[in-house]
């Protein structure tokens, strides 16, 4: 009996702790928050090849961009002026895993909000809404989505782009075909060359790579909303993001930052 007794006991005091353990959680404490002020680093990932918003300076190797500023402005609110910030450049096929295995904190990358990825990562407040749109060569003849029928459409891997260029050709009646590649450079050069008749991508990101030989057309897609993204058991570090993004949308420091960039 007194054996009895201990076990059940302990087992009494194990649920207790585990309690404490989970409210603690719930509260911030000991969780991905504490974890980065003990690091001293926020591991954020971000685009390299989108320019306005995260664009690696290859003069100076330094990151540059509106989801940089934003990233830092996390990075300072969480740590400190002594605290620091580490870039790792991702992909729209790249960044999802970069956070499932612990290498990133956050990804702060032209990171459209969707219900299927709600399912798999915290996303803050929308910072940022555009929509997908169309890149062509001038001389390319396409003035529209009712244009596109036997083209082919260069796009992002994993992008959200894709399926919404699919649903606007098909009613408009085009048919159309894809290629996918890792870098927006990488579609841009298939558009030079030929590879591909479109580049299509969100219209601000497609500003970037506008020259003397290609327009950007009017037609608008499925609108994309930006948020900044962590792993859905970081809620602690979610909730405490999303508290700063909404606190900069009502002060106007995120509006200033598109209009520094001119977004």
């Amino acid at each position: 009996m007194k054996v009895k007794r201990i076990g059940i006991a302990a087992l009494a005091l194990l649920a207790a702790l585990a309690c404490v353990g989970c409210s603690k959680n719930q509260a911030g404490g000991g969780g991905a928050l504490d974890a980065i002020r003990k690091n001293g680093v926020l591991k954020v990932g971000v685009k390299s090849d989108v320019p306005k918003f995260g664009l690696l300076n290859t003069s100076t190797n330094q990151y540059e961009g509106m989801e940089i500023e934003l990233a830092e402005l996390i990075a300072k609110d969480i740590l400190g002026e002594g605290g620091k910030v580490e870039f790792t450049a991702v992909t729209a096929k790249t960044r999802g895993p970069l956070i499932d295995n612990g290498e990133l904190d956050l990804i702060v990358a032209t990171y459209t909000i969707t219900e299927e990825r709600k399912l798999s990562y915290n996303f803050s407040t929308p910072y940022y809404t555009d929509a997908v749109g169309m890149l062509v060569k001038r001389a390319s003849g396409i003035a529209s989505v009712a244009d596109l029928n036997n083209k082919t459409i260069g796009v992002a891997q994993s992008a959200t782009s894709r399926d919404a260029i699919s649903a606007a050709a098909s009613a408009a009646g085009a048919q159309v075909s894809f290629l996918e590649f890792a870098t927006y450079p990488e579609i841009k050069a298939a558009l030079d060359s030929g590879r591909v008749d479109v580049f299509s991508v969100d219209g601000s990101i497609l500003a970037g790579y506008l020259d003397a030989t290609t327009t950007i057309l009017p037609d608008r897609f499925s609108p994309q909303e930006y948020g900044a993204a962590s792993k859905l058991s970081n809620k602690d570090l979610a909730d405490h993001v999303d508290g700063l993004i909404q606190k900069w949308l009502s002060d106007g420091t995120i509006d200033n930052l598109i209009k520094k960039y001119a977004l």
